[in-house]
C-alpha cells in the first residue's frame, strides 16, 4: 500500500470544452451572417447562388484550425 494521494491520471483540459463552444458560436454567428445576405443572394443566377454557398459552406472552416491547436496544445500555432 502507498500513502498519499492516488493519481487517476491526467485531468482533462478547460480548452475542450471552451473550445468547442467557441466552434458552436462560430457555426451559429456564419450562419446568421449568411441567412442575412440570402434576400440579396436569391436575387442572382442560379449557378451564382450555387457558387457563393459552396464558398460560404468552407470558408467557415478555415479559423477552426488554429482554434483546434489551441484546443489541443494550447498555443494558437502548431
Amino acid at each position: 500500500m502507498t500513502s498519499g494521494p492516488q493519481s487517476s491520471g491526467p485531468q482533462p483540459s478547460w480548452r475542450k470544452p471552451a473550445g468547442m463552444f467557441l466552434i458552436l458560436l462560430l457555426i451559429t454567428l456564419w450562419a446568421v451572417i449568411i441567412g442575412s445576405l440570402s434576400p440579396w443572394i436569391g436575387q442572382l443566377h442560379a449557378l451564382l447562388q450555387g457558387v457563393i454557398y459552396i464558398i460560404a459552406g468552407i470558408v467557415w472552416i478555415l479559423p477552426l484550425k488554429p482554434l483546434l491547436s489551441w484546443m489541443e496544445t494550447g498555443r494558437w500555432r502548431p
